[in-house]
């Protein structure tokens, strides 16, 4: 027997619910409901779907991301192209591609775009529980509008997205969901603060660690989210952003908070907060959450207004978010929110292969009236075919019984409370009572 060709580490199987895995992964049924709780709350929202390729010329994330980030640095799947020598890149993250393809086609020619795009993304790290080499994002972003409006409206709309998942939002022990803001200024000032950390850091270098001394140059900002315990203290006393922004970038600020405290949202000013990317400017926001461990950043974003001139368009405000789907599908997991269930409406149970064409109309009549049927194959007893009946998670189960056959009926059997009684149906009726079964009574509409 061959040796079994096993998945790369880091990069995993999303299979049907109920099958055995090798660690808690989330099942297809949670992600297909996930995607379809998206694409209703961004709908709602104005946002429009886009794809863009997996690979990207491995410049696009050198320019757009930055050279001296982890991503950049560490994390990105790189060959060169043998056909033709280009330098190329599995995408560590969807927003510069996204901002790649608007420059590319020209796309706002016409005006402001809000846009969303959702797929895999890769990044060479060790995998962990939430964090793995191939994951998958959501990716929303509101291109041509520089107003503050539109980042509350943006944080405003992930809320929304979290109350129809079924998480708790707020700042309270009992809730699953906070969330943190802070203001990066804009370039001139972020680069007196640069200068301002970098003096700071050099008068305190006995106490750095190698990924902050490789830092202090290259990305200082980077310094101050340091996980490493024995510099929390050095990190605190460093200087802030907050003391070298404008009276426009704090009036910025200050207006999307308002919209979120007319709202009702409740937020922290975190001044620690910088994001993992070079783009960033102005508005930044992170959703936490205290119920996976040290990852607990489950949802970040916030404004990059000069990302469209670093990679070659014109100077345009943007803002947007990603949502790493594996960690908040863990999130789920843990706290148990129910999911609604992907069961069938009805399970064609055929105890004699002479019925086949007969029923095969019917079933077939009732999927165009958008009833979901799950058809017996490979024959077996009636009493086999029920069990299988019942445990499919099916409401009823249509019985294409000689008896009932032979009356151009068929017998509609509820499997769970409620379904009400056991009842006769026609054959040639099936498009008409197929309202009933979608109801899920099994009795007259």
């Amino acid at each position: 027997m061959s040796e079994k060709i096993l998945a790369v580490k880091g990069m995993n199987d999303i299979l049907p619910a109920g099958l055995p895995r090798k660690e808690k992964l989330p099942d297809s049924a949670l992600w297909r409901w996930f995607e379809t709780t998206v694409q209703t709350v961004l709908s709602r929202h104005g946002y429009q779907y886009l794809m863009t390729p997996i690979v990207e010329p491995t410049a696009l994330f050198v320019r757009g991301i930055g050279e001296a980030t982890d991503i950049v640095e560490k994390e990105m799947y790189s060959w060169t192209d043998a056909m033709n020598g280009d330098r190329l890149t599995l995408r560590p993250e969807i927003t510069a591609g996204i901002v790649r393809a608007m420059v590319e086609h020209n796309a706002l020619y016409n005006g402001p775009l809000r846009v969303w795009g959702i797929g895999p993304v890769f990044r060479h790290e060790r995998p962990q529980k939430g964090r793995y080499r191939q994951f998958h994002q959501l990716d929303v972003e509101a291109l041509g509008f520089a107003g503050p409006d539109v980042d509350a409206e943006l944080i405003l709309l992930v809320r929304q997205l979290w109350q129809a998942l079924g998480l708790k939002v707020g700042d309270g022990s009992d809730c699953h969901v906070r969330l943190e803001l802070n203001s990066l200024g804009q370039p001139a000032e972020r680069a007196a603060h640069r200068a301002a950390l970098i003096t700071y850091f050099e008068a305190h270098a006995e106490q750095l660690d190698e990924d902050a001394r490789r830092r202090l140059h290259s990305n200082p900002l980077r310094i101050l989210d340091s996980k490493n315990p024995a510099m929390q203290a050095l990190v605190e006393a460093a200087p802030k952003l907050q003391a070298h922004l404008g009276d426009a970038s704090k009036a910025h600020l200050a207006a999307v908070c308002q919209v979120l405290d007319a709202a009702g949202l409740p937020y922290r000013i975190n001044p620690r907060l910088v994001r993992g990317l070079d783009y960033y400017n102005l508005t930044v926001f992170e959703w936490i959450t205290e119920q996976l461990g040290s990852q607990g950043t489950v949802c970040g974003g916030g404004r990059y207004d000069g990302l469209f001139e670093q990679l070659g368009g014109k100077p345009t405000p943007a803002i947007g978010f990603g949502l790493g789907i594996e960690r908040l599908l863990l999130l789920l997991q843990e706290l148990g929110v129910p999911v609604p269930g992907a069961q069938a409406d009805a399970y064609a149970v055929i105890p004699d292969v002479a019925a086949l064409p007969q029923a095969m109309v019917v079933i077939d009549r009732l999927r165009a009236a958008g009833v979901s049927v799950l058809m017996h194959a490979g024959g077996g007893s009636f009493k086999s075919q029920f069990k299988k009946a019942d445990a499919s998670g099916a409401r009823h189960a249509l019985v294409f019984g000689a008896d009932e056959l032979a009356q151009g009926m068929v017998a509609v059997k509820p499997l769970r409370e409620g379904g009400g009684a056991q009842r006769l149906l026609p054959l040639d009726g099936a498009s008409g009572w197929a309202a009933e079964l979608l109801a899920g009574t099994g009795q007259p509409a």
